[in-house]
């Protein structure tokens, strides 16, 4: 196990604690489990989470017609009509 020094801020170290305190663990152990369980998370959810550069892949040329810039324009006028 490697050792790692952070810093708190001081209500998060006392509301740590607390949890800790009302889970019958340490502090540190808290901690562990907490990084434990957002990685396992991430690991989970990482293939549904792409990437910008993947979204950006798979939405590359949906548009076919004209110009993109103009038509933007053209919207946005409509919510300036709305309002």
């Amino acid at each position: 196990m490697i050792r790692t020094l952070i810093s708190l801020e001081e209500e998060d170290k006392q509301w740590l604690d607390q949890r800790a305190k009302e889970a019958g663990m340490t502090m540190t152990e808290l901690v562990r489990t907490a990084v434990r369980q957002y990685r396992e998370q991430h690991e989970r959810l990482g293939e549904q989470e792409p990437s910008l550069e993947r979204l950006l892949a798979q939405t590359s040329g949906l548009s076919q017609g004209g110009d993109g810039l103009a038509e933007q324009i053209r919207m946005r006028g409509e919510w300036d009509e709305e309002a």
